[in-house]
């Protein structure tokens, strides 16, 4: 799942708006995750279903927002003590257990397709994902393209 809202906000840092983003993204990822518990639960135990939702994962690019987000306050400086407690929800949820962070690199985040103005092969990369399309199924595409308009009479 990939969510790109306005923030209720304004902050000064990327940290900070990091942060926030993921604190107003938890009430939709905790209805997820309930919503799908609801849906598995006459489904038997053997079932490879039962795993779906079991493991929710937030894949952050920002390793400042990672280290505020599994420490809460405790490792903030500066430049963050001042941000609200409300932002700390997702701390107590990795501390139950009920989510993970990781780190996912800025360049493989697939919703950067969405949010961001892309250029060149990273634009083709992450189109091609969100398509569930390859490199060789784009080139086959592009040469059914070509011989049916060298077929219709159509200019190249």
């Amino acid at each position: 799942m990939s969510m790109s809202i306005k923030q209720k906000i304004n902050t000064k840092s990327s940290t900070k708006a990091e942060l926030v983003g993921v604190d107003d993204a938890m009430n939709f990822v905790e209805w997820i995750q309930l919503f799908v518990e609801q849906q598995i639960k006459s489904i038997n135990e053997d079932s490879v279903l039962k795993k779906i939702g079991s493991d929710v994962v937030i894949q952050q690019d920002n390793t400042s927002t990672i280290q505020l987000e599994n420490n809460g306050q405790a490792s903030s400086t500066k430049r963050t003590r001042h941000i609200n407690i409300r932002y700390f929800y997702v701390t107590s949820k990795i501390k139950d257990g009920s989510i993970r962070v990781i780190y996912h690199p800025t360049k493989q985040m697939v919703s950067d397709y969405l949010t961001k103005p892309l250029q060149g092969s990273l634009f083709r990369t992450h189109r091609n994902s969100i398509m569930g399309q390859t490199e060789d199924s784009v080139a086959k595409y592009r040469k059914a393209y070509s011989d049916a308009k060298q077929a219709n009479g159509s200019p190249s």
